[in-house]
């Protein structure tokens, strides 16, 4: 999303500019102060290209949104809402916390993935390190016997003189399938299908939902805190769920709002928000305090995400240990019955 730009680049300017807005400091000199100090050199080139706009007449959130491919339709809608109505320091605080929540939100999960990760990697190295190295050995070893071998060594050395010999091919289907997997991604149909699978993974599917959960309540209720319409904020919030099955749903209530219906329906109807969730949603829509609702229930399930992590790091840890041990196993085992039976055969 912001390319070479950092999102805690972003995350910190916006909080920078938001504080000295709300100390009185004119707009066009907080951000020639907040391009002096910046380090990115490409993002002070950005800041600069905003001031020049801004000094030329344009308004603050015509000059963001030139520069939309960096900040997102969700920023340059809140400074858009924020500067017209009086409240854009408040705004870019509002901003900037929800970047700060969404960067610790995929810190947790990319942190929660690191380990198994490098387990896998090691694992798979292991592997082939056995399958083109150790195994040829034995390989040679079996056939000055001439002994009839197990099927299970059978598979395991036809698998060592594969990967030896058509190396180049395995690599060639391994590049293929990312890209393939790439193409079909495109297609929003294929897309909305995988989206829908990972949500019924198990443990994993039960972390992505939570975080889309978490995701939604914050960005609407920073959306609508800052004065961004329901139907705007809910349009905007589906364009940046990251997740097909999701902005189907919130665009349903979009829609059933612009027909004079609540926003709870469609969040009912697609089982995805549980109904503590959705009753909350409908007590705030009933007391105009949907803000506040969604925050408290942002905040609860961003506790909830922390230990979904928790459980799938403690999970996925001993899964991949045993895999590894298994397959490493499984080679040991091919090698030595052939020796085994021919002891056993000799005496």
């Amino acid at each position: 999303m912001f390319g070479e730009i950092s999102s805690k680049d972003i995350a910190t300017f916006t909080r920078q500019f938001g504080v000295m807005l709300k100390a009185g400091v004119p707009a066009v000199k907080c951000l020639k102060g907040l391009s002096e100090q910046a380090t990115n050199k490409k993002f002070q080139k950005m800041i600069e290209e905003i001031t020049n706009d801004v000094e030329s007449g344009l308004a603050l959130h015509g000059a963001f949104d030139k520069k939309k491919n960096v900040f997102g339709t969700l920023y340059v809608s809140m400074v858009r809402a924020g500067e017209e109505g009086g409240f854009l320091g408040d705004t870019l605080e509002n901003i900037a916390n929800w970047l700060d929540k969404s960067n610790a939100i995929q810190r947790k999960i990319k942190g929660a993935m690191a380990y198994p990760a490098v387990i896998f990697i090691v694992a798979v190295g292991v592997l082939i390190f056995m399958l083109a190295v150790i195994i040829p050995t034995f390989a040679g070893m079996f056939a000055g016997m001439g002994a009839e071998l197990p099927g299970i060594t059978k598979v395991i050395l036809g698998l060592s003189s594969f990967l030896r010999n058509y190396f180049w091919l395995l690599i060639l289907i391994i590049i293929a399938l990312i890209f393939g997997v790439k193409y079909l991604k495109k297609n929003e149909n294929v897309q909305f299908l995988f989206d829908k699978f990972t949500l019924k993974l198990p443990i994993f599917g039960t972390l992505l939902r939570k975080t889309a959960i978490s995701r939604f309540t914050s960005t609407m209720s920073s959306l609508l805190s800052s004065g961004v319409p329901v139907v705007d904020s809910l349009t905007i919030t589906a364009n940046t769920s990251g997740n097909k099955v999701i902005e189907k749903v919130i665009l349903s209530s979009a829609e059933k709002i612009s027909a004079g219906e609540t926003i709870v329906g469609p969040l009912k109807e697609s089982g995805i928000f549980p109904p503590l969730v959705t009753q909350l949603i409908s007590t705030g829509e009933e007391s105009g305090q949907l803000p506040v609702m969604l925050e408290k229930i942002s905040v609860f399930y961003d506790e909830e995400v922390d230990t979904a992590v928790d459980m799938l790091t403690s999970i996925i840890e001993p899964v991949m240990i045993v895999f590894m041990g298994g397959m490493v196993g499984i080679m040991l085992i091919a090698m030595y019955l052939p020796m085994f039976e021919i002891v056993s055969k000799v005496q």
